[in-house]
């Protein structure tokens, strides 16, 4: 008895692909931007497995219009509203990290540590060493607090708040991820303020002392002090500064849920 040929059913595989195309590209935005995943350090064989993997887990939760072609004019408009989805779910997180970032080198200038950068390997680009100790400390944090799931959590219910191809997004959706950027920087002063404000207190009593004393050589005595005050007041507020963090981190997640909700992200 001769085996039988093997068939393919070229719709079965259509479909299938029709599925995956849609959670792939809004998967692919949010590995491209989110804090973890989006890391330089991460290979891109990694990223690729993590967007396919995420997608066959997700393919069921993304509901595809039937009349939605991939090779089309609504296809492509569709195609390049689920990679802004990704990207603005990554990034409005990533955000948080960055307010990290700011607030060490608010830190580090003002301890005189401005000169002291090095490459910041998860992101590629120079940072202050205060700055990459913020850093590590928030992303040691968000990964206690558990937010790399919860933020996986949050995007595969973006498919129930915004179904594939729906409909267009709203103003509110690019105003959410606007408002948040800005948020960066109020956000960075907020954690750095305590230490900058000590150090600037330092630095004012210097200056009071220069006056006094001029004989006295003000960077061989002021340096070293505000490097031990700035040491010892970062020491005081590692408790205040995890907090901090851990509301940032919060703040971030509900800040992606109000953007995805269709009050706010889809066309009235």
């Amino acid at each position: 008895m001769s085996p039988q040929p093997l068939t393919l059913d070229v719709a079965l595989v259509a479909d299938w692909v029709q599925r995956l195309w849609w959670p792939v590209l809004r998967i692919s935005g949010f590995v491209l931007a989110a804090p973890l995943y989006s890391q330089g350090v991460v290979p891109r064989l990694v990223k690729i497995a993590l967007t396919l993997g995420l997608a066959f887990l997700m393919a069921p939760l993304a509901q595809v219009p039937a009349g939605l072609v991939i090779l089309s004019g609504a296809g492509l408009g569709a195609a390049a509203r689920e990679l802004l989805v990704g990207l603005a779910i990554g990034t409005v997180v990533q955000v948080s990290f960055e307010a990290l970032s700011l607030a060490g080198q608010s830190v580090s200038m003002t301890m005189g540590l401005g000169f002291a950068t090095l490459v910041d390997p998860l992101r590629g680009a120079n940072t202050t060493v205060v700055g990459q100790l913020f850093m590590l400390l928030g992303l040691l944090t968000w990964l206690s607090l558990g937010g790399h799931v919860m933020l996986l959590g949050v995007l595969a219910a973006s498919f129930q708040s915004l179904p594939i191809g729906a409909t267009a997004l709203g103003s509110g959706f690019l105003e959410a991820v606007a408002t948040w950027g800005g948020h960066v920087f109020s956000a960075g002063l907020l954690i750095s303020l305590p230490a900058v404000i000590a150090l600037l207190i330092i630095n004012m009593a210097l200056g009071v002392v220069t006056r006094a004393a001029p004989q006295l050589n003000l960077f061989g005595i002021g340096f070293p002090l505000t490097l031990l005050a700035g040491f010892t007041v970062l020491i005081l507020g590692v408790d205040a500064l995890l907090a901090n963090t851990a509301g940032l981190i919060g703040e971030s997640l509900g800040a992606v849920s109000s953007m995805l909700s269709p009050a706010h992200s889809l066309v009235p």
